[in-house]
């Protein structure tokens, strides 16, 4: 571990007992491939589970991710997840989007699926279309995996409409990039009064590998 990445690991160390919350359950999202080599870098500096991109925005699985996630079980990575990228302004249903990723995983080890929901550029024109698509990728998603939701409050609302409520039967993993591994940011919205894990810092190079710093 170098000298840059020791003290990173300190200062979350530090803002974790700040918080009260004693020893921070650390983990990485990716959306590139890491390599087994620096995914037992993460795991020997206490990361201890991965989310994988499994699904792009252009509409097509991601094509790195069954790599990702079997060198992730080889590193010792403990817990590994997937989550979707949908394109709503493709032709293919959002159906057609969730078995295009598993089909594409039917060989690798995952946990549960995320879906995420962000950038309002890749969404159709309405509240009331997104919903529409969003209800149906969560319905083929949870028919094969239980399935959690990845938004933000400003994006959620921007995307879905404030007063949407049609995922808060579902985990919550929320993004603040507020550097604090800790959920005393959180405020309640789309339905959620409680997240499930926080992305709390993005773009971040540990270990060699590009990757968003999550929390739980």
């Amino acid at each position: 571990m170098n000298f840059k990445m020791a003290s990173y690991s300190l200062a979350i160390a530090v803002l974790c007992v700040a918080a009260g919350l004693g020893e921070c359950t650390k983990g990485v999202d990716v959306s590139s491939s890491v390599s087994t080599s620096d995914l037992e870098c993460l795991k020997n500096d206490g990361y201890e589970f991965i989310i994988v991109r499994a699904y792009r925005s252009l509409g097509s699985p991601d094509p790195d991710a069954v790599t990702t996630l079997a060198n992730a079980r080889n590193a010792g990575i403990k817990y590994a997840d997937v989550y979707l990228f949908p394109c709503p302004k493709c032709s293919k249903s959002a159906t057609v989007q969730v078995d295009e990723m598993v089909n594409a995983l039917r060989n690798s080890s995952y946990g549960q699926i995320w879906l995420d929901i962000e950038g309002s550029e890749y969404w159709l024109g309405s509240a009331s279309a997104n919903q529409k698509f969003f209800a149906e990728l969560l319905s083929a998603a949870t028919s094969k995996k239980t399935t959690g939701v990845y938004a933000s409050e400003s994006q959620w609302s921007e995307i879905m409409g404030s007063g949407y409520t049609g995922g808060s039967g579902h985990q919550l993993w929320y993004a603040h990039y507020d550097n604090n591994p800790s959920f005393s940011d959180f405020r309640s919205f789309g339905g959620w009064n409680k997240p499930a894990i926080k992305q709390y810092a993005g773009d971040k190079s540990v270990c060699g590998a590009g990757v968003d710093l999550n929390y739980y």
